[in-house]
């Protein structure tokens, strides 16, 4: 029988994991409403505010997770992307926000289908999938009215059509070259002819988007270290640059609906920075907001900004600006929580150089003294959180397990190791092809800068990390066996060779150009796979994994498994049948969430 203060703590934890989070809000044109998704429910939903009544309901109750909504530009439909279990394929449906009546649009459950745009009448949506082949992503448009779907072009790859010219005569359509580079086109609807345009070099795109007099603006790195907000003209290549910093990356941008104002966000080192561009002056101007990181930037009306904001202690909700009166409310409460909020921590940022002098950032989440921690009364155990992508970052962001670590006297540390977005593209490239493991001794030199804390015990260690941050977890146990106490793999990948065997064409396509080729790698493959060294982990591990993963086939944890198992070693799989990458539904999310925490407890306390 499970003892009183165990119960108690499980308690606990249930409630940071069950706290709540709206995000992806966007402004249904001409309604006075602002949608967003929340997991209220259990799984995804989407969700609305009114203006005129200051309240939150659902839309809509759908059987599986929404992952993205589309409004119509009169605001009279929507349209809704919903996958299956998580498999992330998903099928386009069609609101009608009067009658809330939802109908099939696009269904094809073996497909993929990645939402694009509504055409300027309102009457059609542009969208892409792979219905050709597993890697060819085509581009099509469908009549909402009468569901005919009619193919307009061709694509050797994957790509999605973002917006229409406002006179409906052409598509701007953006393909994947590499994970991280992009290439800007425009298509001609009448003559099919295709051509590119953008900023000359190799780079990421964000926010492209058009005014109504066909002007439009981005933000890219494709002549930049570092991303920046450009205007351009769908008649020629070339942009203007508006607004560069370069030590950081503008990440998004968004141009009022009369065109005056560009909201954009720069990210300072893992927290977001608001601003207003003034269109005719050509001047910014900050906003004061908490800290924290933004997204989702939508305009109410001319003078009313939309936003989610999330931060260590906000887990996130939907915040409005009135550039007028220069304040700022909260329009949601799904991130309240009364009963724990007040243990929450924020995070303090380091940086430590490392082995060949490059500077690598990381979080570091520190107790409050209520949990015990002092430097008077010693070092405390410590868990490392490495992120995925690889060309993701760790943010400024609420995280339960992190939250509920920290409230019971952990030390949480969260890096950006090389190979981090957010720091420019020669930081982002640092990690590439046969560079992986540079890494992975990033983390091995960020535990001997964490001897400088009193607070941490460095033999007591324990690393886990989702998809690629999996991987790291995984090649951090193998290559540097004496460092660590306990891990945890969360759809992680074991072994870069059976993973570009098995994960999608058109992944693989993409993120060959990040981790190498099977042509002229595979070697490499062998030598750092965790796989051909999982006889060097000696402390136990924990792995979680989706059946339904598209992105990192369940395969690569059964595997590693199956090996640790055959030769004795401590190691515990757990598979969710009805998820995919992502740990979606809650009970599975309180599921392994309350296995990791008994898991450190066990391993990191003793």
């Amino acid at each position: 029988m499970e003892s009183k203060a165990l119960i108690e703590q499980n308690d606990k934890l249930h409630a940071y994991l069950k706290v709540l989070s709206a995000s992806q809000p966007q402004v249904v044109p001409g309604r006075g409403r602002v949608t967003f998704l929340t997991k209220k429910t259990g799984l995804p939903q989407l969700w609305s505010w009114e203006a005129a009544t200051d309240r939150c309901e659902q839309v809509i109750q759908l059987p599986d997770r929404v992952v993205e909504a589309k409004h119509s530009p009169c605001g009279s439909r929507t349209v809704i992307g919903m996958d299956h279990k998580g498999n992330e394929k998903q099928q386009l449906y069609v609101l009608d926000n009067d009658t809330l009546d939802v109908q099939e649009l696009t269904v094809s459950p073996q497909h993929f289908h990645n939402v694009g745009d509504w055409s300027p009448c309102g009457r059609k949506i542009a969208f892409s999938s792979n219905r050709r082949g597993p890697g060819l992503f085509d581009v099509f448009v469908q009549d909402v009215e009468t569901k005919q779907v009619e193919e307009i072009y061709r694509h050797e790859g994957r790509c999605v059509p973002l917006c229409w010219l406002p006179d409906g005569s052409g598509l701007l359509i953006l393909a994947d070259v590499t994970n991280v580079v992009q290439s800007l086109h425009v298509l001609d609807l009448r003559s099919g002819a295709i051509r590119e345009i953008g900023v000359p070099g190799a780079g990421d795109y964000a926010s492209v988007q058009l005014a109504k007099d066909g002007t439009g603006y981005f933000v890219t790195n494709a002549a930049e270290n570092t991303m920046a907000l450009y205007r351009f003209s769908t008649e020629r290549a070339g942009a203007e640059l508006l607004v560069h910093v370069p030590a950081w990356d503008i990440e998004a941008a968004k141009l009022s609906p009369d065109g005056s104002r560009i909201a954009y966000t720069v990210n300072e080192g893992g927290i977001s920075a608001l601003y207003l561009y003034e269109v005719e002056g050509g001047h910014s101007t900050a906003v004061e907001l908490p800290r924290g990181v933004i997204s989702s930037l939508s305009w109410l009306n001319d003078d009313e900004l939309i936003f989610a904001l999330k931060s260590p202690v906000l887990p996130g909700d939907i915040w409005r600006y009135g550039l007028k009166d220069e304040t700022l409310r909260r329009l949601t409460s799904f991130g309240r929580s009364e009963t724990i909020e007040h243990l929450w921590q924020e995070a303090e940022l380091y940086t430590f150089r490392s082995f060949d002098g490059v500077e690598v950032p990381y979080f570091y989440y520190r107790p409050a003294e209520s949990a015990g921690q002092t430097e008077e009364s010693g070092p405390a155990p410590t868990v490392v959180y490495v992120h995925g992508g690889p060309e993701s970052q760790i943010r400024f962001e609420f995280h339960p397990v992190i939250q509920y670590l920290v409230g019971q006297g952990f030390n949480v540390v969260t890096p950006n190791v090389r190979g981090s977005m957010g720091y420019g593209k020669t930081y982002l490239n640092l990690d590439n092809a046969r560079k992986r493991m540079d890494a992975v001794a990033d983390l091995a030199w960020m535990v001997k800068d964490l001897s400088r804390f009193a607070t941490v015990d460095t033999g007591k260690i324990g690393i886990m990390g989702r998809s690629y941050g999996g991987f790291m977890v995984l090649a951090a146990l193998t290559h540097y066996p004496d460092l660590w106490a306990a891990g945890v793999d969360i759809v992680g990948i074991s072994h870069f060779r059976t993973f570009l065997e098995n994960t999608g064409e058109w992944r693989r396509a993409l993120r060959e150009a990040e981790y190498g080729t099977l042509a002229d790698d595979s070697d490499f493959f062998e030598e750092i796979a965790p796989l051909n060294h999982s006889q060097k982990i000696k402390v136990p591990l924990l792995i979680f994994h989706g059946r339904n993963d598209t992105r990192v086939p369940v395969s690569e944890a059964e595997q590693l498994y199956a090996d640790m198992q055959a030769r004795g070693q401590e190691a515990k799989l757990v598979i969710f049948e009805d998820e995919g990458h992502q740990t979606e539904k809650m009970e599975n999310h309180i599921a392994m969430n309350t296995e990791i925490v008994r898991f450190f407890r066990e391993y990191l306390e003793a």
